[in-house]
């Protein structure tokens, strides 16, 4: 026995085109409410795809990053890799493990400061932003701690506080 379906009379009352266009605007609405809840979107941080031992020495290091820096909570960009972490939020300091050597090493930049803490040494570079980026030298794989402006009182505090877990796991 078939049921038959009853439409609501205030939806009757309206004229037809109104009544085809209601299902069609309400999903739409449904839709926009439910991509726009999300929030804005992450920032895309480039993961680096090191090979050999230097994507050990990254799996290495990642495992035993601290939860916390300098007062700032790990929260790692998304999808998780465990080439790249993150602390803070906006503005949050990143670290990438085995990236490809700087190009600016062979360059201009390659006398900028490169001071040198628990036997890590880092070459710094300003950022156009007024950040900072340092990145390990002669280590067997490259690690990258981007600080943008802002992220900590001394720039270099979150490579400095990062140089003895990179010791340890990313041998020079």
């Amino acid at each position: 026995m078939a049921r038959e379906l009853r439409v609501p009379e205030a939806l009757t009352a309206l004229p037809a085109p109104v009544r085809w266009l209601a299902l069609p605007v309400a999903l739409t609405c449904a839709v926009v409410v439910l991509v726009g809840s999300r929030g804005p979107a992450e920032p895309g941080v480039e993961v680096p795809q090191p090979g050999g031992r230097a994507a050990g020495y990254c799996r290495s290091l990642a495992a035993a990053l601290p939860a916390e820096l300098l007062g700032h909570a790990r929260k790692d960009p998304s999808p998780a890799s465990p080439y790249v972490a993150a602390w803070g939020s906006s503005p949050r300091t990143v670290l990438r493990c085995g990236i490809d050597r700087p190009e600016e090493l062979d360059g201009d930049h390659a006398a900028d400061w490169s001071p040198s803490v628990d036997d890590v040494t880092w070459w710094s570079q300003k950022l156009a932003d007024g950040g900072y980026r340092f990145v390990s030298t002669m280590r067997a794989a490259y690690v990258e701690v981007t600080v943008p402006a802002g992220a900590a009182q001394n720039p270099f505090d979150p490579a400095a506080a990062l140089s003895g877990v990179v010791r340890v796991h990313v041998p020079g």
